[in-house]
């Protein structure tokens, strides 16, 4: 195992939105590597490591997985949950309208508990139950291109733009730890950035399935 010492930066990464959007899933898409059909709600806090190289610098990026959102007795450990993170995944399901709803919610929380550089990036999941999406994609553009964040369009299940979300918000706080100006904030549209509609087409001939 690799000492502190030897890496040269570490990512506090955070997972936040509504109970029942997946955070879990694509949690543990990046550390297991597979789906697990019966996951659970996560009462306290997760993480897993994972490094990665930026112009040669070895990154210790440690990626949070939330306490059980909404309850007020949680609420005193979501406020330290945001301390020193550096990058936070909005999670919301593209099949219920009202967890889109609620990333105002938790941007407004970020706001209040979170870093001025924090990079954030909504996170469309279950891409995969395409017949049952409410959620449009150009929607959900246009809520990121007037709030300069970052999207992605994810299916924890078949495993779509899970580890392309992941190092894309590795290379945005990067690129705000070395003083360059993030993706997300430029000119581009956000169309050109994150939503990625060839990869986040869902395959018409796979079985839909009711999971997150």
């Amino acid at each position: 195992m690799l000492d502190n010492d030897e890496f040269s930066y570490l990512f506090k990464i955070i997972l936040i939105g509504d109970s029942g959007v997946g955070k879990t899933n694509l949690f543990n898409r990046l550390q297991y590597k597979d789906f697990q059909y019966d996951t659970r709600p996560t009462i306290g806090v997760e993480f897993l490591n994972r490094t990665v190289r930026e112009d040669g610098n070895l990154i210790k990026c440690q990626i949070w997985d939330t306490v059980k959102a909404g309850q007020e007795k949680f609420r005193a450990i979501t406020s330290a949950y945001y301390r020193g993170a550096k990058g936070v995944f909005v999670c919301y399901d593209v099949t219920k309208q009202g967890t889109f709803e609620s990333t105002l919610r938790w941007m407004s929380e970020i706001k209040q508990y979170g870093d001025s550089n924090i990079v954030i990036m909504l996170v469309g999941n279950k891409i995969d139950l395409a017949d049952q999406r409410i959620v449009r994609t150009d929607e959900v553009s246009q809520f990121c291109d007037q709030n300069k964040v970052g999207y992605v369009e994810t299916s924890a299940l078949n495993n779509v733009n899970v580890e392309l979300a992941f190092n894309q918000m590795v290379t945005e706080i990067y690129k705000i730890v070395q003083g360059q100006k993030p993706i997300s904030q430029t000119k581009l549209g956000i169309n050109d950035v994150y939503v990625l509609k060839k990869e986040t087409q869902p395959d018409s001939s796979k079985k839909k399935m009711q999971c997150c």
